[in-house]
């Protein structure tokens, strides 16, 4: 078998053990919501929304790094175990690992990009469970210009009038990604786009604002990271100030 086969048999066999990362997500989510005693109120969910963002994915984090251990215990014995004698010694075992050190150590990386993909499906998962407990109707990853997370109200109403949409996309962290999204629905009137991204220059903003786009984070974030930038939005400043707006003006209008 050769090095390639071997990490990627290695990878399927952890990957049937590891759970989805919506899976992770919602178990997080609900585990959460217990804990500050959920009842049920979409005000509470309005106001703590930044908190639940926050919480959530670390708790997803820690659940997936408590299922990513015995995944991998699994893989090793059913993959690595039969390339060993019945009974081998030390010498042996240490000798299997050095002749399948570059397969093992493809398999740690992949595991560590797992944990980043399922670090941003965690956050698009909370956001959206968070948008539907609070009945804002939105389609999910439409396909306008491009394909943004969230679009608000509906793919409908964007190809009767673009401009009156809401154009949500989730980026845990950005660099240079946030690019991608005036691509997103190009005809669109404003850009919104979720993050945790506590590094994001003050001239990338600059230059997002230029380009429409608001960047949207947990509130402890803007107060310490983004205090003083104009197209910096909360959570909660984003729903208050652009979400709850606009469903009055669809409500009125006939569009939901």
């Amino acid at each position: 078998m050769d090095q390639e086969e071997l990490t990627q048999r290695l990878t399927v066999a952890a990957r049937e053990h590891i759970p989805s990362g919506s899976a992770i997500a919602e178990k997080a989510m609900a585990k959460v919501l217990k804990e500050h005693g959920f009842n049920g109120r979409s005000s509470w969910l309005k106001s703590n929304f930044s908190m639940l963002v926050e919480e959530v994915q670390i708790r997803a984090f820690a659940i997936y790094l408590a299922s990513q251990a015995p995944a991998a215990d699994i893989a090793f014995r059913e993959v690595l175990g039969p390339l060993l004698p019945a009974r081998p010694s030390k010498s042996q075992f240490f000798e299997m690992l050095e002749d399948n050190f570059q397969a093992i150590d493809r398999f740690f990386l992949g595991l560590g990009q797992g944990r980043k993909a399922r670090a941003g499906s965690a956050m698009e998962y909370v956001i959206a469970s968070l948008i539907s407990r609070l009945g804002y109707p939105y389609t999910p990853q439409a396909k306008i210009d491009g394909q943004p997370d969230f679009l608000f109200p509906s793919v409908e109403h964007f190809n009767k009038m673009a401009m009156d949409c809401v154009i949500f996309t989730v980026k845990r962290t950005l660099r240079e990604r946030w690019r991608q999204i005036v691509t997103e629905g190009s005809k669109g009137l404003q850009f919104f786009l979720a993050t945790i991204d506590e590094n994001v220059a003050t001239k990338e903003l600059s230059i997002m604002k230029n380009h429409r786009v608001w960047m949207v984070v947990p509130k402890d974030v803007k107060a310490n990271c983004y205090p003083k930038i104009p197209n910096v939005l909360s959570f909660e400043e984003f729903l208050s100030q652009h979400l709850d707006p606009a469903m009055t003006r669809w409500k009125k209008n006939g569009v939901i």
